[in-house]
């Protein structure tokens, strides 16, 4: 570990170079890809120097202990000693950590399509409350929202809606959401007051770049529409409305948020890059899962992964067991609660399968 870790920050130091070169400066393909880079390495390049100076400062005490000291300074240097090991038992978990795999998505956009599942109306409401609580999590991050496609309903929920998170980061916190979702609650229509179960279900798409996945245009069939409102009632005359197919996997995407036909298949040629990488992820994981189990990472949209009770303000994390009675606070966006604890959960498995 310690060898792979100097490689690192002899990595960090040369990328520091070179980004101090005039002819990297004036390379804006290069300076993005370096700086990234450099970003990468730094948490883990930060940890591996303060674990150098704790082993020195260790060994410097140690040494000392070899010497005449009196009881008093002996007992001193003793408890800077199980504290300077404690701390370097630490570090040293950290960067076990920091050097795990990464999931190369992880510092990615992400697209989150939420659609209301069992229950009607009452999945539809639900839908609506799943979509406010993600945008308060990522204005909380500092992250922009942006609305691709909604089919509202005259309840005030959603049938479907398909929204965009920029952020740094945003795919490695929100990937976890990937699921069903159920509410328990008693509907304001419920005049016995009988709880329900509703659902609602998630999917997180990294967003991906053209070069990552390479769609052929006659591959894909355009067909354009005049836009509609709920209940299928025209809102737009003209032909602004589009819907991409992509004939060899048949991933459809239909996009009429805009009112401009050009506008909607940008935002619809951004949703299918990313089905279809999607697409040929999950079925590269599925491979993987045919020869070892994975750890808790995206999962099934088919699974259940949390349970929303209302009557008893609770939520429950199905896939770790992790209970809070929050459900207020996490309605509002407080997920950091259920995130850490699914990172950490995953980060447990990893190293408990490279230990195996």
């Amino acid at each position: 570990m310690l060898d792979r870790l100097q490689t690192l920050e002899d990595r960090y130091n040369k990328l520091n170079e070179m980004l101090s070169d005039p002819e990297i400066i004036s390379d804006t393909n290069k300076l993005r890809e370096y700086s990234k880079e450099q970003s990468g390495l730094e948490d883990v390049v930060q940890e591996y120097r303060e674990y150098k100076d704790v082993n020195a400062q260790l060994k410097d005490a140690k040494e000392m202990l070899e010497d005449n000291l009196d009881d008093d300074m002996y007992e001193m240097v003793k408890a800077e000693i199980s504290e300077l090991s404690q701390s370097k038992e630490d570090l040293e978990a950290k960067m076990k950590i920091l050097l795990l795999p990464k999931d190369p998505n992880d510092d990615k956009n992400v697209f989150m399509e939420i659609r209301g599942a069992a229950g009607g109306d009452e999945a539809a409401l639900f839908a609506g409350d799943l979509y406010r609580m993600y945008s308060r999590y990522a204005e909380n991050q500092g992250w922009k929202t942006d609305i691709m496609e909604a089919h509202s309903t005259g309840v005030g929920g959603y049938k479907e809606i398909i929204f965009m998170i920029n952020g740094n980061g945003a795919y490695s916190k929100l990937k976890y959401e990937n699921g069903a979702h159920r509410v328990q609650r008693v509907p304001e229509t419920e005049s016995g007051g009988r709880i329900h179960t509703s659902t609602a279900t998630v999917a997180v798409l990294p967003e991906a770049e053209e070069v990552e996945i390479d769609i052929h245009e006659k591959d894909i069939r355009v067909d354009t529409f005049a836009s509609s409102g709920p209940g299928g009632q025209s809102v737009n005359t003209t032909m602004s409305a589009v819907r991409l197919t992509h004939e060899p996997t048949g991933i459809v995407v239909s996009i009429q948020d805009e009112k401009s036909q050009i506008k909607n298949k940008e935002k619809a040629m951004k949703v299918l890059r990313a089905r279809i990488y999607d697409k040929y992820q999950q079925e590269a994981q599925a491979e993987y899962d045919e020869t070892r189990k994975s750890a808790v990472g995206t999962g099934d949209r088919s699974e259940r992964i949390r349970t929303y009770n209302f009557p008893q303000n609770r939520v429950t994390d199905h896939r770790i067991g992790l209970t809070i009675q929050k459900l207020d606070q996490i309605l509002q966006g407080k997920l950091d609660e259920f995130i850490d604890a699914l990172l950490v959960e995953e980060q447990t498995k990893k190293l408990e399968q490279i230990g195996e």
